[in-house]
């Protein structure tokens, strides 16, 4: 099979590897579930390939990322859910909705964005989902492993925040939820006291052998470390990563510096490398 620039190649790739007869072995046993642990790592990965500016990275994880869709949907046409071009019918058709002073009638673009029309557009999809996924509901039986499973029932202003976000990003999206009704604080200060009063719990709760006590006064600290992020507008996410490359540029300062004197990390002492470490904050 020869490359090409087409996506459609992409689809024909991914079908062959789903043969079964002529298939990939490992991809013929692979569920909707056992590849989501590798989707949630390509996602990273092209965020980190975007923080570092590696263009060449970039493209290479994009298409990785790109492939995932097209195995999901190859997975949904096997079982009879859908396929790659109504994912892609799907997410053209809510760009076009969704932007009518872009690809609307001239009336509609010459009255441009109107405020308050992208809230109402996805309100209105998502009550036509909820109605969807009623009617399949009513319609399917309980065999097979894709039927609707049910939620439990929700009501609180909360619950229409997903889970599913890694841990800093929802927290970050369940104060600004609630931060809607008014529940916030009306300025920073007392959000930096809070900061220290969960640091002073989280020191208390280590004099005790209590480990969950530990982990709950640490994750209060957590918390509010967020809230104080979000009351700067600085993005929680972003500052940790920022911190993060910091750290691993001077590690391998001390790496290379040990190096070049002949000696190593597994044999410096702590001392050493914090000497190291000093100077390598140093602009």
């Amino acid at each position: 099979m020869i490359p090409s620039r087409d996506i459609q190649r992409l689809v024909e790739i991914m079908r062959a590897l789903r043969h079964p007869e002529t298939g990939c072995p490992w991809d013929l046993e692979q569920s909707f579930d056992s590849i989501v642990p590798y989707t949630i790592e390509e996602t990273y990965e092209v965020v980190d390939a975007i923080q570092r500016r590696d263009a060449e990275d970039l493209c290479e994880e994009l298409g990785d990322l790109l492939l995932q869709v097209v195995y999901y949907s190859q997975l949904a046409q096997e079982a009879g859910l859908f396929e790659f071009g109504d994912v892609v019918s799907g997410i053209t058709s809510k760009m076009i909705r969704r932007h009518p002073h872009v690809f609307g009638d001239a009336e509609q673009r010459d009255a441009g964005a109107v405020k308050g029309n992208w809230n109402r557009i996805k309100a209105d999809e998502k009550a036509q989902r909820a109605q969807k996924r009623l009617d399949r509901a009513a319609k399917q039986s309980e065999d097979g492993d894709w039927h609707l499973r049910p939620e439990p029932e929700k009501a609180g202003l909360l619950d229409t925040v997903s889970g599913a976000f890694p841990a800093v990003i929802l927290a970050t999206k369940l104060q600004e939820k609630a931060a809607t009704v008014g529940f916030d604080w009306p300025d920073p200060e007392p959000i930096i006291d809070k900061v220290r009063e969960e640091t002073n719990e989280f020191a208390h709760a280590l004099e005790t052998n209590n480990r969950r006590a530990q982990e709950d006064e640490l994750g209060d600290l957590l918390f509010s470390v967020v809230n104080l992020a979000r009351a700067f507008k600085i993005d929680p996410e972003v500052a940790l990563r920022r911190t993060v490359q910091k750290f691993r540029d001077r590690f391998s300062y001390i790496e290379q510096e040990l190096a070049r004197t002949g000696s190593s990390i597994e044999k410096a002492s702590l001392e050493e490398m914090e000497v190291l470490w000093q100077r390598a904050k140093q602009p």
